[in-house]
């Protein structure tokens, strides 16, 4: 599955009814990543520091003397909505003196996020299956043709009295594809298999 990840840790700040709502992302690779850089971007001087975290299928919230539901959930449904994955996100509240109710909570906690990963510099993730292919030596320069051509690349590639071996990553999405135009192109006879 394609998903974007963060480029650099990225902050967002507004104002709404007298309360500064500062957002920071950054990407995560695992929880404990999170928690730890959630120890570097938090205020403890902020009245709430209420995050999320996305990772693959897992996630976090946590709304932070909040009332239930209305900061943390609503900061997970902004990264869900967002395509971003493997993100962490953060919002300091340092409270203004106007309470903002539970429905106005949920949409400046979530608000402030959503804005943030709007203009947040990201990479595209695109899953890759690592393959072992043996051919002819005759084939060599198609197979590097077709690699190129599906956004693959090549990380090996040896080559014995029987042919080439190459060991190449192609996008998951594009596997099916790679091994008809390698049986196409060998007759049949080169061997593709997953590493």
């Amino acid at each position: 599955m394609t998903f974007k990840i963060l480029k650099s840790p990225h902050t967002h700040e507004e104002v709404i009814k007298k309360s500064l709502f500062m957002g920071v992302c950054f990407h995560c690779d695992k929880p404990t990543e999170f928690m730890s850089q959630l120890d570097q971007f938090a205020d403890p001087a902020a009245t709430h520091n209420c995050w999320a975290y996305k990772i693959g299928n897992e996630y976090r919230f946590n709304d932070d003397g909040e009332p239930s539901g209305t900061a943390g959930k609503p900061i997970l449904a902004a990264l869900d909505g967002s395509g971003f994955d493997h993100i962490g996100a953060l919002v300091i509240r340092h409270y203004g003196g106007i309470k903002l109710g539970t429905g106005g909570l949920a949409r400046a906690y979530g608000g402030t996020i959503a804005r943030l990963l709007q203009a947040a510099p990201f990479t595209t993730h695109l899953p890759m299956t690592t393959l072992k292919l043996q051919a002819d030596f005759q084939h060599s320069q198609m197979i590097f043709q077709l690699v190129a051509q599906l956004n693959g690349q090549i990380d090996d590639q040896t080559f014995s009295t029987r042919g080439a071996t190459f060991v190449l990553r192609i996008p998951q999405q594009q596997v099916s594809a790679f091994t008809a135009d390698i049986d196409n192109l060998t007759k049949g006879s080169g061997t593709l298999e997953n590493i």
